[in-house]
């Protein structure tokens, strides 16, 4: 008994299609993991830009009679020490700035989170409780602190 061994170089189509089967599976299971990564970056940014533009928030206090109406680039540029120069956008909304309530004494600046919309619609004055954060990434000088 002999055996005869194939004499041609090259893959049959069966070959080629478990091939592409396998890469498909694995371009399948680390796709989502790569959004979760895309995700889990743009939280740790913007917990960061937050704490910044809170901190720019204290410093405008400080120096002027109040906290700021607003956190665009010409008030924070007012404040000092300038502690941000241009106001950052959302980390997860890059065509908007992050959102800012006053309602003196509190205010809250947050992030619209992964989901893209603004849950957080107010911070009450009395006792500093912030309505509706959702998925909202925040930080205030209120009770809560910060959140997300």
């Amino acid at each position: 008994m002999f055996l005869k061994l194939r004499s041609n170089k090259g893959f049959t189509i069966l070959e080629l299609l478990i091939v592409i089967a396998v890469i498909a599976i694995l371009v399948g299971i680390a796709l989502p993991r790569f959004k979760g990564m895309k995700d889990e970056g743009n939280y740790a940014k913007a917990k960061g830009e937050l704490r910044t533009l809170q901190t720019a928030a204290e410093s405008y206090r400080i120096h002027h009679t109040g906290y700021p109406a607003n956190l665009t680039t010409a008030t924070l540029s007012a404040a000092v020490p300038q502690v941000v120069a241009v106001a950052p956008k959302d980390a997860f909304a890059s065509a908007n700035d992050y959102q800012y309530i006053l309602n003196a004494p509190y205010y809250v600046i947050f992030s619209v989170g992964p989901n893209g919309t603004a849950d957080i619609t107010e911070i009450n004055a009395t006792t500093g409780a912030i309505d509706g954060p959702g998925d909202d990434i925040y930080v205030s000088n209120g009770p809560t602190g910060s959140g997300g």
